[in-house]
C-alpha cells in the first residue's frame, strides 16, 4: 500500500496542531456518553491529536488507534511512548477503516479528517459497519471539511508554525476530479527567518466531498441519526 501521508508526514503533526486547539472541546462534547465497558476506536488516527481525546472521554478506557500511514504512525508511536498513562491502554493498528477488524462492541468511535478518503461505497460500508457495532447510546464522531461540491477552491496558506530559526507553512489548492471529488494540492515549506524558502515539497491527495444533509441521510440509512454541530463536528448515535 502507497503511503499518501509520506511526503506530509514530517509537516502534518505540527500544522494540524492549531486546528486541533480549536476542535478539542467540539469533539470531547460530541463524544459524550462513550461507553467505559466496550472499546473507544479512532480510525485514521493520524498523529494522535483526537486520540488523545478520545482516550479522555473514557479515563481508563481501552482505546485502538487505527493508522494505514506509516509516517503519521510514526508520530503517533513516538508521542504515545512519552505518555505513560496512554501507552499502557492504546494499542494502535496498522490498517483501514474498511479493511481493519473491528471490536465486537465500540463504546465510541473517532474518524476525524478521514471520511473523505473513502468513496461513497466505502463510506457507506463505512457507516454500516460502526452502526453495527456501538453500544447504545454511543457516539461516532466525525466531521466535514470543505468543499462539499466538486468546486475548485483557490491556493491559500492554511497555517504557519515556528519551531528554533525556521517556519513551517502548509498551503493548498483543489480542483474537481470527477462528479464526487477534488483532487488537493499541498504545498509545503520550510522557511528560514527572513521568509526565505528552504525547502519545498508538494503532496496530491484525492478526497471525496459530500454535503452535510447528503451525510445525514447516509447516517439514517445505517441505522444511526446523527446531527451536525460547532465546526462541522458530526455526532451520531444508533436509533433505538
Amino acid at each position: 500500500m502507497s503511503d499518501e501521508y509520506q511526503t506530509s508526514g514530517e509537516y502534518l503533526h505540527l500544522l494540524s496542531e492549531p486546528a486541533w486547539q480549536a476542535l478539542r472541546t467540539p469533539v470531547a462534547l460530541a463524544l459524550r456518553d462513550a461507553a467505559s465497558d466496550a472499546t473507544l476506536l479512532d480510525v485514521g488516527a493520524g498523529t494522535g491529536l483526537g486520540t488523545e481525546v478520545l482516550a479522555a472521554a473514557v479515563p481508563d478506557g481501552d482505546v485502538v488507534a487505527v493508522e494505514p500511514s506509516p509516517a503519521l504512525r510514526a508520530v503517533l508511536l513516538s508521542r504515545l511512548a512519552a505518555r505513560p498513562d496512554l501507552r499502557r491502554r492504546v494499542t494502535v493498528v496498522a490498517g483501514d477503516a474498511l479493511g481493519v477488524d473491528l471490536p465486537a462492541r465500540l463504546g465510541a468511535v473517532l474518524a476525524m479528517n478521514m471520511i473523505g478518503h473513502l468513496d461513497p461505497d466505502g463510506r457507506r460500508a463505512f457507516l454500516r459497519r460502526v452502526a453495527e457495532r456501538l453500544a447504545p447510546g454511543a457516539p461516532l464522531v466525525l466531521n466535514l471539511q470543505p468543499p462539499t461540491e466538486p468546486t475548485p477552491v483557490p491556493f491559500s496558506v492554511f497555517g504557519t508554525v515556528p519551531v528554533g530559526h525556521h517556519t513551517y507553512e502548509g498551503g493548498g489548492s483543489a480542483e474537481p476530479s470527477g462528479p464526487d471529488a477534488v483532487t488537493w494540492r499541498m504545498r509545503y515549506r520550510v522557511l528560514d527567518a527572513d521568509g526565505t524558502a528552504l525547502r519545498e515539497d508538494h503532496a496530491d491527495y484525492r478526497w471525496h466531498v459530500i454535503p452535510a444533509d447528503a451525510l445525514l441521510t447516509e447516517l439514517t440509512e445505517a441505522g444511526l441519526t446523527g446531527e451536525v454541530g460547532p465546526l462541522d463536528v458530526v455526532r451520531a448515535v444508533r436509533r433505538t
